[in-house]
């Protein structure tokens, strides 16, 4: 058995205290900006707003949960996007007539998966770069997806299809809502239940020590990967279910609001460190800023100026706290 020194003890306490104190930052941030919304329009304060904000966030906050377990491993997917336009113009094709809902969710699903799977495969035994290999995917399942479609959307889904994310729970809350918080709380089981789950953040946190320990470094990086496809897949489906249709345009820009997400819940991005409900937060504070914003008629470039703001200010906490700790 081998024993902390007083050193790492300490580390690891500092770091946890850091931790507590940028939740409980970006907990006052959201409940400052819910206060200060509210009083500018009080449209924003309405129950019906708070759960069209809780649906607006859903779909970014699945692909944040992906991509919060390839971040805690010390990478990154940049092809969650195209995954989500190629999922769902697959889901659109095969969600016609009288099909059995499970073979367009099958099929979105599988292909998310297994893009991931080969995202995985490339970075885990080819050493090659996660930018490099999921910048490549990212275009090449933006191709695939035109291809498919022939270039333009697919229209006419079947009822039972819309209704996988078309329908409400008591009347009142959307089913969209109702599968993000099942996949997140199946996550954040995943990760602090599991030997699987700790061998996630031991990977990301020094992977050189977890392959020593005896863990197979490259079969977590590959199923980090899978994980992640497999979210955007389901992604794609549900935003297809949700809009009634598959575009092929559809996801652009998704890999950068599930990234900001991931930071501006607190999870590090070199990896090893963050709790399992972060990404929520930020795909939250995310969802709050450009649903009040939108409903007080700010243009959206002001947004995408906040929204850079407060990532920056994340990552620039994230570095302080590490470099105070070391």
């Amino acid at each position: 058995m081998i024993r902390k020194s007083g050193g790492t003890k300490l580390a690891e306490s500092a770091l946890t205290h850091i931790s507590v104190l940028r939740e409980c930052i970006m907990l006052v941030v959201l409940v400052a900006l819910v206060i200060i919304l509210s009083a500018l329009s009080p449209a924003f304060a309405s129950a019906k707003n708070f759960i069209n904000i809780f649906k607006q966030a859903s779909i970014n906050g699945i692909l944040a949960t992906g991509m919060m377990c390839v971040i805690l491993t010390g990478g990154f997917d940049l092809s969650v996007g195209s995954i989500v336009g190629f999922s769902g113009v697959i889901a659109a094709l095969f969600a016609q007539g009288n099909t059995p809902i499970v073979v367009p969710l099958a099929l979105g699903i599988g292909a998310g998966l297994l893009i991931g799977f080969v995202n995985g495969v490339c970075i885990s035994f080819f050493a090659i770069p996660a930018f490099v290999v999921t910048l490549g995917t990212q275009s090449i399942v933006r191709g695939l997806a035109y291809l498919a479609s022939g270039g333009m959307p697919v229209f006419g889904v079947s009822k039972s299809y819309e209704n996988i994310a078309g329908t409400l729970l008591f009347d009142f809350l959307p089913m969209l809502v109702v599968y993000y918080v099942a996949i997140v709380l199946l996550t954040g089981f995943m990760l602090t239940k599991t030997v699987y789950g700790r061998r996630i953040y031991m990977t990301g946190g020094n992977e050189q020590a977890a392959r020593f320990s005896g863990i197979n470094t490259n079969f977590i990086k590959l199923s980090v990967y899978g994980i992640c496809g497999l979210l955007a897949g389901l992604a794609g489906c549900l935003l297809t279910s949700r809009t009634i249709s598959g575009t092929p345009v559809t996801g652009v820009g998704y890999e950068l609001d599930a990234i900001a997400a991931v930071v501006i819940g607190g999870v590090s991005l070199e990896g090893g460190s963050g709790k399992w409900y972060g990404p929520m937060t930020g795909a939250l504070l995310l969802a709050i800023i450009s649903n009040g914003l939108d409903i007080m008629r700010v243009p959206s470039y002001y947004q995408w100026l906040l929204k850079g703001v407060i990532i920056i200010c994340a990552v620039f906490l994230d570095v302080r706290a590490k470099a105070r700790v070391k």
